[in-house]
Formats: structure tokens, C-alpha cells, sequence
């Protein structure tokens, strides 16, 4: 047992000393990590303990000492509550929407900027279509109802011009989740094209020559070349985005809803939003959050178990 013990720790004391090397070798790269780790632990990590207001009968007052545990009685209220449910159901098909737009917009427009040869022309198009996001919903969500105004909007417009009738398109339910989808989409995807277009710009340039030289025309060349080669980073970015299907984006729906699209338009931040700010009820909107991050966490773990199984060398951890 003795020989045991010692052979075990002289096995693992050289890995020990191989692990320390390499940190003090790369001591001032972990320096500058330490403010990142800081802000995650305060922000994410610190806060964890407030999960708890979930299973309590929550009393701002008496504090997490004096207050009552409740178990899952605010759970049940939740999967008894009309308004939740909707909300869940709005989330779930506004998400997907977003998720798939949000996820192939990017790309198509990275493909798209990369064949521009004309430098000039291709710098302004790309900061023409980041600057969107960097103004704030309030801001681009009034842009929004100016251009969807039956009066002024130059949609409505259009829609006269061909003949039809104006229509204040806000308050129409059947067009909410569209706009919703289309606004985030034209708001998002050119910043969220910038990681593709990096993955793009890594790629060997020898091997366009090559497929240029066989004959391969600019679409096979994007098919063939391009997309296999940044297909690593679209599925790290698709396990990304997985992780915030149950976030359809409270900036957005809070600048945009109103009462006449709320059956429509309602999600599970505004709802949270309503029940914890408004009416606040702190213990059921902590616990619609934490069914939130728990859906949203196995989304993420089930999606990066299907990449990894589908080829080994993708997913995120």
C-alpha cells in the first residue's frame, strides 16, 4: 500500500509542477483575466442565493431569516396560471422564430460581405449594418412605431399604394410576432455577423485558390469551402443561442406590446417583469425565473450532447 501511495504521488506531482509552470509562464494573462472572473462571481455566482426566494413566502421586511419556507407552492400557482402558461407558450414560439432567423441572417450576410471585392464599398456596408446595435430599444423601438404609423409610416405607405388599407400594425395580432422577429433580425444579425466573418477571414487561402483552379464557381466555393470551414464556430454559436430560447427579449416586447397583443406578445420576462416589479410578488417571479434558467440550461446541455455526438470535435465543453 506504502509503494502504492508513493508511485501515485510521484506520477502526480510532476503533472502538478507542469500545471503550475504553465501558469506563472502565462502568470499575465491570468492577470488580466482575474477582473472577468471577479464580475462573473459578483454578478452570477453571488446572486445564486436569491434562488431561494423561490421556495419561500418571500416578506422584504422580516428578510430570507424571517420568512417562511413555502416548498413548491409557488410552482403550482405558476403551472395553474393561465397568464404563465401563455407566456411560456409566446416565449417558446417567439424564441424559435428568433433563434432561427437570428442564426441564419448572420451568416448569410458574413457570405454575402465576404465576396464583396470592393474594399471601400464592403468597410461602409459593414458599419452600416452593426450601427443598429448600438441604439437602445427605446430609441429603435420608436423608430419602429413611426415607421409602422397608419398616418406617417411609410409601411402603411406601401400598403396604399398597391391598393391596400392602413393599418396600425402594433395592435394587429396576427403581425406582432413578425415584426418582433423581422425588427430583431435587422437590429442584431450585423453584429452578430462579425464572428463569422472573423471564422471566415482564418481560412487558408490556399485552398480558394485550389478550388478556383479545378473550376469551382463563387456559389461551390462558398458551399464546398467556406461553410465546412466555419462550421465549428456556427455550432458553437447555435449551442449559444440555444441557451437563450426562454429569453425572447424584454427590451424589445416592452418597448413594442401593448394590451391589444398581449395574448400574443406576452413573454416570460414581461410576465416576470409584471408579477415581480409591479405587483411584487418577489417568490413567484423567482420562481418563474428559476424554471427559466433550468429549461434553459438543459437546452444548452441537450444541444452540446447532439454536437458532440455528431462529430466529437464540436460543442462547447
Amino acid at each position: 500500500m506504502e509503494l502504492a501511495t508513493k508511485s501515485t504521488t510521484r506520477k502526480s506531482s510532476p503533472r502538478l509542477e507542469v500545471k503550475f509552470r504553465r501558469i506563472w509562464k502565462f502568470k499575465l494573462l491570468y492577470v488580466l483575466l482575474l477582473p472577468a472572473f471577479a464580475w462573473v462571481f459578483i454578478f452570477d455566482y453571488l446572486p445564486l442565493y436569491g434562488v431561494s426566494i423561490a421556495f419561500m413566502d418571500y416578506n422584504v421586511i422580516q428578510g430570507f431569516p424571517g420568512s417562511s419556507w413555502a416548498g413548491l407552492k409557488h410552482f403550482n400557482m405558476l403551472f395553474e396560471s393561465d397568464m404563465f402558461l401563455n407566456a411560456f407558450k409566446n416565449t417558446l414560439i417567439i424564441s424559435l422564430y428568433k433563434m432561427i432567423s437570428g442564426f441564419i441572417c448572420p451568416i448569410l450576410l458574413a457570405l454575402a460581405l465576404n465576396e464583396i471585392r470592393t474594399v471601400w464599398f464592403k468597410k461602409t456596408l459593414q458599419t452600416a449594418v452593426y450601427l443598429p446595435r448600438f441604439v437602445s430599444w427605446v430609441v429603435y423601438g420608436g423608430i419602429i412605431t413611426i415607421l409602422l404609423s397608419p398616418e406617417t409610416g411609410i409601411i402603411n405607405k406601401f400598403i396604399e399604394f398597391f391598393g391596400g388599407k392602413p393599418a396600425y400594425l402594433l395592435v394587429e395580432p396576427n403581425y406582432f410576432r413578425a415584426i418582433l422577429v423581422v425588427t430583431d433580425a435587422m437590429k442584431e444579425m450585423g453584429w452578430a455577423a462579425i464572428i463569422y466573418i472573423a471564422a471566415i477571414a482564418g481560412l487558408n487561402p490556399e485552398v480558394y485558390e485550389a478550388a478556383i483552379v479545378d473550376g469551382a464557381t463563387r456559389f461551390k466555393r462558398i458551399i464546398h469551402v467556406t461553410l465546412p470551414g466555419i462550421t465549428s464556430t456556427i455550432v458553437v454559436i447555435f449551442i449559444l443561442r440555444v441557451g437563450y430560447v426562454m429569453s425572447a427579449g424584454l427590451d424589445q416586447v416592452i418597448n413594442l406590446y401593448n394590451p391589444m397583443v398581449f395574448e400574443v406578445g406576452d413573454i416570460l420576462d414581461t410576465y416576470i417583469y409584471r408579477v415581480g416589479i409591479e405587483q411584487f410578488n418577489l417568490s413567484l417571479a423567482a420562481a418563474a425565473d428559476v424554471i427559466k434558467g433550468v429549461i434553459g440550461l438543459l437546452l444548452v446541455l441537450t444541444a452540446n450532447h447532439i454536437a458532440k455526438r455528431i462529430n466529437p470535435d464540436s460543442g462547447i465543453f
